[in-house]
């Protein structure tokens, strides 16, 4: 056993009574003593009493290990046999006063006491005294201790292995809080200093550790955090004053004591699970979870879980329990209606300390339980019969509306309603369909009804889920209905039995013939109409229909090989209309199928045709066209006439076949030309019709291939070779004439554009010789006051100005002169007699301007040192030389 001293550890000897003075704890101070009463060699069973300094009354005690016990009056006990660790055993005891609500803890350390103790042997030497004061043993560690051997040689023990040191987290200090010295032997004959490594000493987390290196005593610089670090290894180091080492390093583990300082923590704040309703006590609903960063070896952070509240409270207040361990919520109750409790809120309340509500940290939880909808209520009909009414001949019509109730849940496969009629339409006329929303049967006609057949129905039909029912509910007797449905008569159109009727018959039939009778029947039985016919379509015309009795006569002949046959078959429809009110009206269509008689002649094919003007160097194909059909059509006849006799001189026909035949030159030469050849074809009808028909056949001169030449194909025309020569002098006459043209107009369009030269038409002086009024005079006229330019108001001081003397900006007095009228139509060569004689009367008319004709300027030497500032033009090419000429600046400038 270990004496713990608030500075430290000593051992004693098995037996010792122990007294541990008051200990300074966090909120209070405890002074305990300790009575050791039982010890066996592997299972231990201790008895500790703790004696507060002001009295136990009230206080609570707890250990963090689950095989020690402390009673009501401070008495810690071993709760069961257990093997000891084999150096030591540590307890964190907690005290706890409810009133106060102050905390205290302790630790308490117990070292496993030698084998020989155990054995009841003593320790030689004086015997302990009950009552003596034990002397206190110092709490230095001697990792290095040496030995001396039997021959005086000194030999070095094998290192000791360090107990692990514990520190409770959170420690309030004061700090540096001395934890153990370490000392080596050799300190007595030479100066060591002391050193520590590791985690929480040289690297991060820095200095957490220190040690003097002179005494060697270890300390915690802070408190503790397990959860943030568990434990620390370190090492431990001697060395001397030079700093060589003196002793191996040893190694120091310190595991920090978990104090519970953490609240469990959920993993969701709002959990969601669900639960058939009617389920069973013991049905599994959710799984809460809470985590507590303490240490879940011990108590502190052992979770247990407790349902707290539950609303609503129906229809029993614990409808549900929670595991206190995992934390598995289930049904412990009987009772889950959705109908009534749709959604239950669980208060989950999470505790450490294995749920001990009086020191353990809590946290709470919501738990949302949904009660989901099953089939336990079957859909009922809100009523046992209904009714309807529909017209007859009608489809797609809701006749009725079928209500039920059903209190699962809505629109879900639980509450959805399926329709289902078990009796009374044997016909299937009728179909009851789901309304999506309303959940109604709404009862509908999918096949017409007649009312001459059936005036009214009655259903039966039965409604269910989309889901079974669940076990052991039963379909009430409400969920079927009886349906009455009435049928109301309408006006109903006539119709034609025999709808497309076919008749066959010969064309040819006279007008009038009387083919067959298309009547309507009237499908209302029960009222008296009369029904009429008349023509709804007869594309040809052909037909006529009694209005009364249907009776269908030929208006025309019938001819199969008319536009308007398809097939051999002509179609014709008709109306059938009664009286009723409203009135209703059906169709029919009338097929009449003509039989074919001979009664078209075969026509000659081809028409046209050519052929070498020597025999046997081809032939003609012919056949022939019949618009009958078999058998009034081929085999043909193929023959050529008796009159005129030249047709059978020159022409000769060989039979193919029934269809074919060859039309082929008889003599050894026939001239080239076109010729009309008549032959007769004969159909094979009964009785056969023949026809005369003219093919024109062009002889035309032939290559070695049969083919006939350019000049024989035009010889063929019926020109002759006079003729041909014409033509051909006629063509290079009308080619020269045209070149002839287009040599005069190149010419004239020559000449054209060299007068155009000598006279522009911008510079047409029948266009630019204008009279205007009166203006000044030149550029150098820029002197005088531009208002004398003016026309004068009056004339009395120019009339009254001395004769001779007059101004010359003044328009002067006197008759204006007439200039020559330009003429419509100009020629050409008039242009110079008029430019002359427009130039004569401008000299001699005193009124044009400028009145001063005569103008002096300064005379300012010729040529120039700077140039024309128009030079440039002579670079631009001949086709500026002319303004160059102009504007360039020469010589004579």
């Amino acid at each position: 056993c270990i004496k713990y001293f608030k500075n430290g550890l000593q051992l004693l000897p098995w037996g010792t009574s122990v007294k541990i003075k008051c200990l300074k704890l966090v909120f209070d101070c405890f002074p305990y003593h300790a009575n050791l009463t039982h010890f066996s060699h592997l299972l231990l069973s201790v008895l500790v009493k703790f004696n507060n300094c002001a009295g136990n009354k009230g206080v609570r005690y707890e250990t963090n290990s689950l095989d020690f016990k402390v009673r009501a009056d401070g008495t810690l006990y071993a709760a069961q046999h257990l093997q000891l660790p084999p150096k030591q055993l540590i307890l964190l005891v907690t005290a706890w006063d409810p009133q106060s609500l102050a905390r205290g803890e302790a630790v308490v350390r117990f070292l496993v006491a030698d084998k020989s103790q155990h054995n009841g042997h003593k320790p030689k030497g004086r015997k302990a005294v009950p009552g003596e004061p034990v002397q206190q043993q110092s709490d230095t560690l001697l990792p290095w201790r040496q030995h001396q051997s039997n021959n005086g040689l000194r030999r070095q023990k094998r290192d000791w292995v360090i107990p692990p040191i514990n520190v409770p987290e959170n420690s309030r200090g004061p700090f540096p809080q001395q934890l153990v010295r370490i000392r080596s032997d050799k300190d007595k004959e030479i100066h060591i200093r002391y050193s520590i490594t590791g985690v929480g000493a040289d690297q991060p987390p820095m200095e957490v550790f220190n040690i003097d290196p002179v005494s060697g005593r270890m300390y915690v610089t802070r408190p503790m955090d397990r959860e943030e670090r568990a434990s620390y290894h370190l090492r431990a180091h001697a060395v001397d004053m030079n700093g060589n080492k003196v002793e191996n390093p040893i190694d120091l583990y310190i595991y920090v004591i978990d104090m519970n300082d953490n609240r469990p923590e959920f993993i969701n704040q709002v959990y969601n699970g669900s639960v058939d309703e009617g389920s069973k006590p013991g049905t599994y609903v959710m799984t809460v979870t809470a985590n507590d960063a303490d240490d879940g070896t011990t108590a502190n952070g052992m979770v247990r879980y407790r349902i707290v509240t539950q609303t609503p409270q129906s229809p029993s207040q614990n409808m549900f329990t929670i595991n206190s361990e995992t934390g598995d919520i289930v049904t412990v109750a009987a009772g889950l209606d959705r109908e009534k409790v749709q959604q239950y809120i669980v208060i989950v309340q999470a505790t450490d300390m294995e749920g001990n509500l009086n020191y353990g940290l809590s946290n709470t939880a919501t738990a949302i339980i949904t009660v989901t909808d099953v089939n336990d209520n079957p859909p009922e009909f809100t009523t046992s019969t209904y009714s309807g009414e529909v017209p007859e001949n009608r489809v797609e019509v809701v006749v009725a509306n079928l209500t039920v109730l059903d209190r699962d849940q809505p629109h879900s496969p639980n509450w959805n309603a399926i329709y289902r009629i078990i009796s009374g339409d044997p016909s299937g006329h009728f179909t009851v369909r789901t309304d999506p929303v309303t959940n109604e049967g709404m009862v509908t006609v999918v096949k017409a009804v007649d009312y001459e057949m059936n005036r009214a129905f009655m259903l039966t039909v039965m409604v269910s889920n989309q889901a079974p029912l669940a076990s052991g509910i039963q379909m009430s007797f409400q969920s079927t209905a009886g349906v009455t449905i009435s049928v109301t008569d309408v006006n109903e159109a006539p119709y034609f039995p025999t709808n497309h009727k076919l008749i066959r018959l010969e064309e040819g039939v006279p007008p009038g013939t009387v083919l067959t009778t298309f009547s309507a029947v009237d499908p209302d039985r029960f009222m008296q109409q009369a029904v009429r016919y008349s023509k709804l379509s007869d594309p040809a015309n052909w037909l006529n229909i009694n209005a009364t009795n249907g009776q269908i006569t030929t208006a025309a002949v019938l001819d199969r090989e008319s536009d308007y046959i398809k097939n051999n078959v002509y179609e014709a429809t008709f109306l059938a209309a009664d009286n009723g009110i409203p009135p209703a009206s059906g169709t029919g269509t009338l097929q009449i199928y003509l039989i074919d008689i001979n009664d078209n002649a075969p026509e000659l094919l081809p028409r046209e045709a050519q052929i070498c003007e020597k025999p046997h160097l081809n032939v003609i194909n012919i056949t022939a066209a019949d618009a009958d059909i078999d058998p009034n059509v081929g085999p043909f006849v193929f023959e050529l006439p008796a009159v005129p006799s030249a047709v059978r001189k020159n022409w000769t026909i060989t039979r193919l076949n029934g269809d074919y035949a060859q039309l082929s030159l008889r003599i050894m030469y026939l001239e080239a030309g076109v010729y009309d050849v008549p032959i007769i074809v004969t159909d094979s009808g009964n009785p056969p019709l023949f026809n005369t028909s003219v093919i024109k056949v062009k002889v035309c001169p032939c290559d070695e291939n049969g083919d006939c030449t350019t000049i024989g194909a035009v010889a063929a025309a019926g020109l002759g070779t006079g003729a041909i020569i014409a033509i051909l002098i006629c063509i290079i006459i009308l080619l020269t004439m045209v070149l002839l043209f287009v040599v005069w107009m190149k010419r004239r369009e020559k000449e054209r554009h060299t007068k155009q030269l000598l006279i522009d038409p911008e510079d047409d002086v029948r266009d630019n010789i204008l009279k205007y009024d009166e203006e000044g005079g030149g550029e150098e006229d820029q002197d005088y006051d531009l208002s004398q330019l003016q026309q004068p108001e009056t004339m009395d001081h120019v009339l009254n100005k001395t004769p001779g003397v007059r101004r010359v900006d003044e328009r002067p007095i006197g008759a204006e002169p007439q200039y020559p009228i330009r003429p419509v139509i100009p020629h050409p060569g008039d242009i110079g007699d008029f430019i002359n004689e427009g130039l004569r009367a401008a000299d001699n008319d005193p009124t044009a301007p400028p009145y001063d004709s005569l103008l002096v300027f300064d005379y300012e030497g010729s040529g120039s040192t700077a140039g024309s500032d128009y030079d440039y033009l002579n670079d631009w090419g001949p086709r500026f030389k002319k303004l160059a000429d102009m504007y360039g600046g020469g010589e004579e400038d």
